[in-house]
């Protein structure tokens, strides 16, 4: 049922830029992922993982300079997690559906942008070492980045993604995550 509502979702966003687009690309992407929590509590510390992300997006030119790009992806992130006191630091590693909606605004038209919009992540998976309380089943965040087109279909990207509500219920933490992908633009 969740799988049909974010289809859904997906499908009247895309079709409503769609009615203003100038040109419609497709395209697909993926790459490593450097995660962290940040948080204010003193009763824990953390260390970045590496993971990875992969999925399609449509981009959507409104203008030469300014295009919509919804994307799908499929994105694991996480921290090692330590407490005060305890000598041993466990892994959460979280899986999400990210949707980011990002407005690019082209520096050089079709070939250098600068990525900015909300992000919406519906968690699918969880991993840890420990049992402790489950994470929230939602991550909203603000993404901002760089895409530069390579060669052909063929681009780079670096994206920061900053989590703004907690990971978990009863934690003050919430996720921060540097993307770098490669994809290709059809």
């Amino acid at each position: 049922m969740k799988k049909r509502i974010y289809l859904t979702l997906f499908l009247i966003i895309a079709g409503l830029t769609g009615i203003y687009a100038q040109s419609l690309n497709f395209g697909i992407k993926g790459g490593a992922n450097f995660s962290n929590f940040k948080g204010s509590s003193a009763n824990f510390n953390t260390n970045s993982i590496t993971s990875y992300h992969a999925g399609a997006f449509i981009d959507l030119g409104v203008s030469e300079r300014v295009s919509i790009q919804p994307e799908v992806l499929y994105s694991t992130i996480g921290a090692k997690v330590s407490f005060e006191g305890a000598l041993d630091e466990f892994r959460n590693k979280l899986g999400y559906i990210s949707i980011p909606v990002l407005a690019k605004f082209y520096l050089i038209p079709n070939r250098l942008s600068i990525d900015l919009g909300p992000q919406v992540s519906f968690l699918l998976n969880e991993k840890e070492n420990v049992n402790v309380e489950k994470s929230n089943s939602y991550d909203f965040s603000v993404a901002g980045g760089v895409t530069l087109r390579v060669l052909g279909p063929l681009f780079i990207q670096g994206r920061y993604n900053l989590g703004l509500n907690d990971v978990k219920p009863n934690a003050d933490a919430t996720n921060r995550v540097f993307q770098l992908s490669a994809g290709l633009r059809f």
